[in-house]
């Protein structure tokens, strides 16, 4: 029985990757950052082949923790970097962790001789910082695929370029790294919204979906979103993480990094169907996901099925 390491195991998007790899016979090692919150994690034991499940607290900065998490496992997802949308400290809440943690994370990965298969979730934003918004001088129209050149802006939320540049980070490490002994993949999913499997108030995902289901607005980001009726491309959370468990167990795949993504509607559609009345406009197709398609057989529900979950 192979063992995976999912480091943010038991997040909105890491617990149903927990959940997939339980149900495919695996092994799962899960990391929470503090073990005497049950809260965080309890919603995992209801899951089926608990008796396969482990859950060890961890501290992605803590190098040696992170190589005692990862010394017995076969593969390993990278799902533990914080989405925090509302920062007082830009450096130490959202840059150091994603950021010197993606390079800790490699270190320790290249000097675990056992593991096989690295995947790293990541973000839209390293493909377009200023996501929803449009990237650079393309259109809210234009489409975007992972052949298009990556945008980056200063003036984009830290979170965004967070993600951006640990991404770069990642790049840095295949090019100076040509022949590692494992693969790394990357997803990069869009707006991640569905139904979360844990009871937590405190998930960014869950309440993004409940600001946009009652139409409240806590900052003025949320208000310009309202105001303008900004158009964002969603894609749901079981899909996400089905695609996830195919990039991790599907060889020949490094260096590669697909976006997850299903259809775009405008904000005000998606309030809508939050709150399980139809959408006033047809979906858009701006970011394709032919490649995780092709390559993972990945498959994407329609936003409507999505939304009507929540």
């Amino acid at each position: 029985m192979k063992k995976v390491g999912i480091i943010g195991g038991s997040g909105f998007i890491g617990s149903y990757i927990t959940k997939q790899f339980l149900k495919n016979g695996f092994e799962v090692k899960v990391s929470t950052t503090d073990i005497t919150r049950e809260d965080k994690y309890e919603h995992l034991m209801a899951l089926n082949n608990t008796e396969n499940l482990y859950i060890s607290e961890l501290n992605v900065e803590n190098k040696d923790a992170l190589k005692d998490f990862v010394k017995d496992c076969d593969l390993v997802i990278h799902s533990g970097t914080p989405f925090q949308l509302n920062v007082e400290n830009p450096q130490k809440e959202l840059f150091d962790p994603t950021i010197k943690g993606t390079e800790n994370f490699l270190e320790v990965m290249n000097e675990t001789p056992g593991i096989e298969k690295v995947v790293f979730i990541a973000s839209v934003a390293a493909w377009n910082t200023d996501f929803p918004m449009p990237a650079g001088e393309k259109k809210d129209t234009d489409t975007f695929d992972e052949n298009d050149k990556r945008f980056f802006s200063e003036q984009s939320h830290p979170y965004a370029q967070a993600k951006y540049i640990a991404h770069q980070v990642v790049e840095k490490f295949i090019e100076n790294n040509p022949q590692p002994h494992f693969e790394i993949t990357t997803v990069s999913p869009v707006m991640v919204m569905g139904k979360s499997l844990s009871k937590r108030e405190d998930s960014t995902s869950t309440g993004v979906q409940f600001l946009i289901k009652n139409k409240i607005a806590p900052d003025a980001f949320f208000q310009t979103l309202y105001d303008n009726d900004v158009a964002f491309t969603v894609v749901d959370v079981a899909d996400v993480a089905n695609a996830t468990f195919k990039a991790a167990t599907t060889p020949g795949l490094h260096g590669k990094d697909y976006l997850l993504t299903s259809e775009t509607y405008k904000v005000s559609d998606i309030h809508e169907m939050l709150n399980h009345h139809e959408p006033k406009n047809n979906p858009q197709i701006v970011y394709k996901n032919d490649l995780a398609k092709n390559d993972l057989g990945a498959q994407f529900r329609p936003v409507k099925e999505t939304l009507n979950n929540y």
